[in-house]
């Protein structure tokens, strides 16, 4: 009997893992997938035995993500500062 309290307890860890992912509380996805499988036991490694190595790459990994351009001096406002916003996209000819 005792085996079922601890099968219970492990249910419902994974459960609050489950739930706990999809609110956004915890991230559990893959952010290494540029890399082949062979390579997580590597990253794991880095990770307790390098840290700074590691911190290093996922700093790398953020700063590869560009953000919008920045507007540029002479483009003006073009009126957002009176609430208007317009988004042009390109036509299909």
């Amino acid at each position: 009997m005792d085996w079922l309290i601890f099968a219970a307890l492990a249910v419902a860890l994974i459960a609050l893992a489950a739930v706990a992912q999809r609110k956004g509380w915890i991230d559990l996805s893959d952010k290494n997938k540029s890399s082949g499988g062979g390579a997580s036991p590597m990253v794991i490694g880095d990770e307790v035995f390098n840290p700074s190595r590691y911190e290093a790459a996922i700093e790398l990994d953020r700063q590869t993500v560009l953000p919008a351009p920045a507007p540029v001096p002479g483009d003006g406002d073009k009126g957002v500062y009176q609430g208007n916003v317009r988004i042009e996209l390109p036509r299909d000819s």
